[in-house]
Parts: C-alpha cells; sequence; structure tokens
C-alpha cells in the first residue's frame, strides 16, 4: 500500500525533501501545501533582483507547482496554508483560496514551514512604508517602490546579512543609503576587530553606517511622504523607504495545541533523524532547533544548505534509510561590495560565552603568489583549542575567500586538527594560489603555538598592556616605522637584532610585532633563543589598523 506524506511548505527544505521521496518511492503520494503562490524559488537571490543584477525575475523561480507535477508527479497546491495539526488522528487542517477550509490526512507529515521576519513592538512598525523581504511577494512590492523615479533614498534597520545585502543593493541602484544596526557591529557571526573590513567597505561605498542605535520609534515625515526612524541616541533619519531586517523567529503559531515540541523561540525540536516527538511528523530547516556541530549544544542556523541537507534526511527517513544529520556549523559568506567576507564553527564572542578555552591566530596573505598579477590582500582569523581542534574561522578579502573558508569547513566537519591543516595538498599555479596555501600557513602559525615555539598576543590585548614590565618592539623597517607604528614601540628592523640586543631591557617581557606576523616571528625566535621572554602580535601591525577603523556616523 502507498504512503501519502503531506509537506508542508516549499523553498529548500520542502522542495528538497518532496524530489528525494519521489525519487525514493514511485509509488508514494506526495502532497505539497504552500501558503504562497510559488513554491520553490531563490530566497537567496531576492536582494540581488531588486539591485539588477538578477535582471529577469523568472530566474529566481527554481521550480513551478507546473513542473514539479510533471517530473516528480507531486500535488502541489499553492494558495494552501496549514492552520492546524492533530496528530492523534492523522490529520491536518488546510485554508485554501481555491477550497476553503478542509481536512487531509496523512502516513507521514514533513514541516518546512521557514522563519517570518521579526517585527517587534516599536511606535510605527506597522507602517505600510516599512518592508520586510521574506518572499516572491515582498520582493514585488519593494523592486516597484525602488523603480519609482521619487525614492532617492532607504533606510536598512538590521546589519545581518539580509540587511547588508539589501543596503548594498540599494546603493547599487543609486539610493542613499543608511543602514542602522543596534549592536557595536554588524555580521553577528565575525567577530568586531574582523567585520570591520565590511563595515569599512561598506561606508567607502557610501552607505552610511549607525552602529549601538537602537531604533526607538518610526513616524511619517512632515511632508507626508517620507519615513522619520528615531534613533536610541535622539537623532533620527528620514528616508523614503525603510527595510526592515533585524532577523527571524520561526513559522510555527500553527503548530500550537498539536503536542509537538518547541523550543524557547518557538523553534521545532528535532532529534537527529529530523523527527520531532510525535510520530511520523518531521521538521525541516528554518523552523527548526538542530545541534551545534562544534559544541554539541542546541543551536537554530536559517541557512539554505542545512535546510537542504534536512528535507534530504527526512525524506530517507521516510522511506526506510537511516539517514542523520549530524549538526550544523553555520558556514556562510556574504557579498559587500567588492568585498568577501565568509565564517564557519564558534566565533569568539560563542566560546567566551560557553567558557571554552581557545587560541586566536590571524594571517594576511595574499590571495594567490604575490609574483602573479592580481593578487588581492586577505584576512584571515583561526580559533582552535589546546588539542589543536579547530573550532572556527573568518576571512575577508577581495578574492579566494570562499575556498580558504570551504576547506577549513570541511576540516571541521572531518573533525580535523590544525596539524592536518598544515598537510593538506591543495592545488597551486600561481594564477590560483601560493606554494604555501593561506589554509597551511593558518596551520603553521596554529602549529608553532602549540609547540610552544611562539607566544603570540593579540589587538584585543593591547589595551591592557603594561609599559612598566614590557617593552613593545616594532622590527618592520624605519619606514615602515614612520608610516605609522604603536605608541612608545623601539624600533629595531629585525635583520639589525641581533646586533643590537643590548638596547633591549631584559627584565621586561619583549611583545613583537611586524607588518604581519612573519618578521615578528623571526624576531621571536631569535629573542628567545637569546634569553628573552617575547611574544608575538598575531596579524602584526595590520591588524592593528584594520580593528582602529570606526565609521565616521559610528555612535
Amino acid at each position: 500500500m502507498s504512503k501519502k506524506i503531506i509537506i508542508v511548505g516549499g523553498v529548500a527544505g520542502g522542495a528538497s525533501a518532496a524530489a528525494r521521496l519521489r525519487r525514493l518511492d514511485e509509488s508514494a503520494e506526495i502532497i505539497m501545501l504552500e501558503r504562497g503562490e510559488f513554491v520553490s524559488f531563490a530566497n537567496c537571490g531576492l536582494p540581488y533582483y531588486i539591485g539588477g543584477t538578477i535582471q529577469e525575475r523568472s530566474k529566481l523561480l527554481v521550480q513551478t507547482p507546473e513542473n514539479l507535477k510533471a517530473r516528480f508527479r507531486i500535488d502541489v497546491r499553492t494558495f494552501s496554508e496549514a492552520v492546524s495539526i492533530d496528530p492523534e488522528r492523522k490529520v491536518i487542517k488546510i485554508e485554501s483560496r481555491d477550497r476553503g477550509a478542509y481536512e487531509e490526512s496523512y502516513d507521514d507529515l514533513i514541516l518546512s514551514p521557514g522563519a517570518k521576519p521579526i517585527r517587534p513592538s516599536i511606535p510605527g512598525i506597522d507602517s505600510p512604508s516599512i518592508h520586510t523581504l521574506r518572499n516572491i511577494a515582498d520582493t514585488d512590492r519593494i523592486k516597484e517602490l525602488v523603480d519609482r523615479e521619487a525614492t532617492r533614498s532607504a533606510v536598512v534597520v538590521g546589519g545581518g546579512y539580509i540587511g547588508v545585502e539589501m543596503a548594498e543593493n540599494l546603493r547599487e541602484r543609486g539610493l542613499d543609503v543608511t543602514l542602522v544596526e543596534a549592536a557595536p557591529h554588524i555580521l553577528a557571526p565575525f567577530d568586531s576587530e574582523m567585520v570591520v573590513l565590511a563595515e569599512k567597505e561598506l561606508e567607502e561605498h557610501g552607505v552610511q553606517l549607525r552602529l549601538n542605535s537602537p531604533v526607538q520609534a518610526f513616524r511619517i515625515a512632515e511632508d507626508g511622504i517620507g519615513t522619520v526612524v528615531e534613533l536610541g541616541d535622539g537623532e533620527a533619519v528620514t528616508a523614503d523607504m525603510v527595510i526592515l531586517a533585524i532577523g527571524v523567529m520561526p513559522d510555527t503559531g500553527f503548530l500550537q495545541g498539536s503536542g509537538i515540541q518547541l523550543g524557547a523561540r518557538g523553534h521545532i525540536i528535532v532529534n537527529e533523524h529530523m523527527e520531532t516527538n510525535r510520530p511520523s511528523i518531521y521538521a525541516v530547516g528554518d523552523a527548526v532547533e538542530t545541534t551545534d556541530f562544534i559544541h554539541g549544544g542546541k543551536t537554530a542556523v536559517p541557512l539554505a544548505g542545512p535546510a537542504n541537507k534536512q528535507g534530504r534526511i527526512a525524506a530517507d527517513r521516510i522511506c526506510g534509510l537511516d539517514s542523520s544529520y549530524k549538526g550544523t556549523q553555520g558556514t556562510a559568506i556574504i557579498k559587500v561590495f567588492g568585498l568577501t567576507g565568509a565564517s564557519t564553527g564558534s566565533n569568539e564572542r560563542t566560546l567566551n560565552k560557553l567558557g571554552v578555552p581557545y587560541h586566536a591566530i590571524y594571517v594576511h596573505p595574499v590571495s594567490h603568489a604575490g609574483y602573479y598579477p592580481g593578487a588581492k590582500p586577505m584576512s584571515l582569523k583561526l580559533l582552535f583549542d589546546e588539542k589543536g581542534r579547530v573550532l572556527g574561522a573568518q576571512a575577508f578579502g577581495e578574492e579566494g575567500v570562499d575556498k580558504r573558508i570551504d576547506v577549513i569547513a570541511t576540516v571541521i566537519r572531518l573533525g580535523g586538527t590544525v596539524y592536518d591543516l598544515t598537510e593538506l595538498e591543495l592545488s597551486y599555479a600561481p594564477p590560483y594560489s601560493s606554494a604555501k596555501d593561506p589554509v597551511n600557513m593558518a596551520g603553521y602559525l596554529a602549529e608553532n603555538v602549540l609547540e610552544g615555539r611562539l607566544n603570540v598576543f593579540t589587538v584585543n590585548e593591547l589595551d591592557g598592556v603594561d609599559s612598566e614590565s614590557v617593552q613593545l618592539l616594532d622590527v618592520r623597517t624605519v619606514a615602515e616605522y614612520g608610516r605609522g607604528h604603536l605608541e612608545g614601540a623601539l624600533n629595531i628592523p629585525v635583520d639589525d637584532l641581533r646586533e643590537r640586543l643590548h638596547e633591549l631591557d631584559r627584565n621586561k617581557e619583549v611583545y613583537a610585532y611586524c607588518e604581519v606576523g612573519l618578521r615578528g616571528y623571526i624576531a621571536s625566535r631569535i629573542l628567545s633563543q637569546h634569553g628573552f621572554r617575547v611574544r608575538n602580535l598575531t596579524g602584526g601591525h595590520k591588524s592593528c589598523r584594520i580593528a582602529s577603523f570606526t565609521p565616521s556616523l559610528k555612535k
């Protein structure tokens, strides 16, 4: 007897599950319910359609109901919203534009309702001039407004991935854009001293940043056209349109009373097989709470990659295959004008919150061999524990960031260590990389730290340096030192160091630094073998310059 399977929601998780089900079971009756008109669309591409990079709207439609019917024999019902579930009777209640209210029974049920934009209780937030971006209908409304000649300015509230992508794309359309973020920095997965690179890129392309600026209220401008965004510092920004992108929450309200267990923030709790606590009911995608792959705790990460994998696993389980989801490590990437930022695993904030001991190192290589034209600078941060297990990584650069973070993400997924990074044999030719790839270089530096060949300090530790017990040593050239240096630092170029050891105070620990860390490492080896206590600034003076950036309108 064939199974009857209902899938609530399409896009990544639901559509992936539906296609996988059909490939595994030709006889199953598969029904997909979608609240809106479009069942499978490229929601990650919506900002780029608004910005004009993607010019054909049809390119956003990954699958249509007609295609799913023709190829997979899936009964797709659009404009059909699941309003309640009765697990005891194995029945779901549906409100349909075409059929009205009705019930549908199931043998197995997959929930993929996704997440919806957060709309906090801020005065004026229900104004029609305040928009959120979740689906094609939202996209059409925003693009129609942007296309109007009268729309010349926008405020984007929220500095997460969607907020930053919208700020970039609206700016590309020629609008005056202000990005408002309540936290001290944008893009929470990145640590502060790394994300300033993205903030600098935004400002250099004309996006005004208002950081540390929570929104207090929205109101209509005196001319009756624009919207005034009142900020917590008493200032206000007026614009022709407002995009609200302060995060998402699971769209699980319809599960109230079903007995399906939900987490503190409304996410559906599932096990490693994507099963809920109710028999024959599975859940996938942005609405579920999963396992943090790094630490084993609970997390919720709304990303398309995990949603697709979870949909596949739910389908496998329904068809009798022993698939399981090992957890989410949060690998993500973003384009910020000419810059790329990517991260995987934990950042320092997470590690500190969990009380996990760790080491941090920085390298600033170039994207490929420096002697080959077009090499672009890159900044890479690596986090690892005392045994060398890789806990996380972050990188920014114009080129080559994606493959470096993907390599490190793979090492994390396979339980690798910094020692594995040193041994990776990665493809090399001058136009693409260096004989020592940036990933290898990060591994070498981390290995030196763990093996005691190098003691490091970070930019974040500079504020606590005591000049009575520490001597700062700049081992760059005299010319480099003259262009800028740390206050109070003594300048002895590394090539002169052996002949000038007498200038250093042996009663003080030496904090050495160079431009990016390599010469500082050489100096550290020289000094340590001459009896000095020495630490090297990981990432060098370049890390200091990066971390010192402050947006001109930062509050």
